[in-house]
């Protein structure tokens, strides 16, 4: 499966729960997460790999850097994980 139909899969399961999506496509950020993800003021940043899809080392930044800012900012690389990490949970 491409990285493209994986993000549509997760968005619309996140949909399915209730959270807003957004692709994050031309930002002044590099690294940026795909998708913004917002539910009842909880905002999350996902970057959506393949099995095989590397995350590079400015990815892994942003991330970390998310998360120091109190966001959730996380590499999902199924629908499952969006299932356990963002589910009804988050």
């Amino acid at each position: 499966m491409k990285e493209s139909q994986l993000q549509t899969k997760i968005k619309d399961r996140l949909t399915k729960y209730g959270w807003f999506v957004t692709k994050l496509k031309a930002t002044s950020t590099n690294g940026i997460p795909d998708l913004l993800c917002i539910k009842r003021g909880r905002i999350a940043f996902l970057e959506v790999k393949t099995d095989d899809g590397v995350v590079s080392e400015l990815q892994k930044y942003m991330i970390d850097k998310l998360n120091g800012h109190g966001c959730y900012a996380r590499v999902v690389r199924s629908v499952e994980d969006v299932d356990v990490m963002c589910g009804v949970n988050l």
